[in-house]
């Protein structure tokens, strides 16, 4: 037994990993997973360029996409415990076009048929989604979408994307009336990157210093940025599309300057390892290592479910995508929690939230366990769940293998 984990469990997760490779279901894949802080297993399978048959590895740069959303709502967080805003503060101050917002009567509706806001956007509005815009069901979805910033626009194929630096693009979405009273409905993404824009404003810094400073360099996250710098290139993995075609690659990727638009939605790229330490950070309440990121009580907000019953109720999606995303789960501050027993994976009060381009994180603190997969396929996660079964195969053989 390692850690609480059996060796014949440990074998068949890998196994699972090598058979997904040799299908050639994926390209590569690097999993990792910890018990009470120690590393149990990490597999590193396949390759991370198939064209040059080079390998994955451990230290392979992948692209994480929304996984880049905790860490905004981190960073956000931070300045609550500093004081420089409160959770309930609304944020006209510092977002003074998204003051005075005009609400849709219906999401599905006319533009033009619009009430007043009965309030201000506040902080924990834009931290769970529920501002009033975002990616989903409403007659502003395909606006909204075009609005998604580069890379990640480019890799996802949002074919008439807008390029817009940061203040031209809050603009853009500040002429928009909301789809739903502030706090009445989750919708996706938007609100990210509107948290990025707020913590640069707010610090008078851009923001990946602010992510640099408060939380990448003090937890020794070293490969995690919005840049992937000349020295690290042949770290990084191919971007595979739909049958293998291949989306970005690392001598000319889309990653290798600086964003016009840095996106706290979706622009990171990162490792395993260095998320595996953003991971511990919140099961250690917010410490990691005798460095503290966030306080205790905002680590506990940040692991509150805030979605209502008829929030839970209703997919903020069209079908078939998500429609029973919260059946068992709920939203806290840029995470999803696990809120009912579903099939028992994961368990009960795990924090999560995947990335579209193929990555997903897993922090359980009922079993203090991290478990972490990383491929590099787009879309291969929709509506925050497995497009393929491989998320789902890895997770089972991550409990199945846990037996104390």
């Amino acid at each position: 037994m390692v850690n609480g984990f059996s060796a014949e469990g440990l074998n068949k997760v890998s196994e699972v990993l090598d058979g997904y490779v040799e299908r050639g279901d994926v390209a590569g894949a690097v999993a990792m997973i910890y018990r009470h802080g120690k590393l149990v297993q990490v597999d590193a399978v396949g390759h991370r360029d198939r064209a040059a048959g080079l390998p994955m590895r451990r230290d392979t740069i992948f692209r994480i996409a929304s996984m880049t959303k905790p860490i905004t709502a981190v960073a956000a967080l931070t300045l609550v415990d500093e004081g420089l805003i409160g959770l309930h503060d609304p944020v006209d101050a510092w977002l003074p076009e998204l003051a005075d917002r005009q609400v849709m009567r219906d999401p599905d509706g006319s533009p033009e048929d619009v009430v007043p806001a009965e309030r201000p956007i506040t902080l924990e509005d834009l931290l769970t989604y529920r501002f009033g815009l975002g990616w989903g069901r409403s007659s502003l979805a395909p606006r909204l979408f075009a609005l998604t910033a580069d890379p990640i626009a480019s890799a996802i194929g949002v074919a008439d994307a807008e390029r817009l630096a940061p203040d031209e693009w809050l603009r853009a979405v500040g002429e928009l009336p909301l789809i739903g009273q502030p706090g009445s409905l989750w919708r996706y993404h938007t609100a990210s990157d509107i948290l990025g824009i707020l913590i640069s404003r707010i610090t008078g810094r851009p923001l990946e210093t602010v992510l640099r400073e408060r939380i990448l360099d003090p937890l020794g996250m070293s490969d995690t940025g919005f840049v992937v710098p000349e020295s690290k290139r042949d770290r990084l993995s191919v971007l595979y599309g739909p049958d293998s075609t291949e989306l970005d690659r690392p001598a000319t990727t889309a990653w290798g300057e600086q964003p016009l638009f840095p996106s706290g939605g979706a622009g990171l790229v990162s490792t395993v390892d260095d998320y595996a330490r953003f991971a511990h950070m919140l099961l250690g309440g917010g410490a990691l290592n005798g460095v503290r990121i966030l306080s205790a009580e905002l680590v506990e907000a940040l692991r509150t479910d805030y979605l209502t019953p008829e929030q839970h109720a209703v997919s903020p999606f069209n079908p078939p995508l998500g429609q029973g995303i919260w059946d068992d789960q709920g939203f806290g501050y840029g995470v999803r929690i696990q809120t009912g027993p579903g099939a028992g994976i994961p368990a009960v009060g795990t924090l999560s939230w995947p990335g579209g381009l193929g990555t997903a994180w897993y922090a359980d603190p009922e079993n203090d366990l991290v478990a972490l997969l990383f491929v590099q396929s787009a879309n291969i996660i929709i509506a925050a769940e497995w497009r393929s079964p491989l998320g789902d195969d890895f997770l089972t053989g991550v409990y199945s293998a846990l037996e104390g």
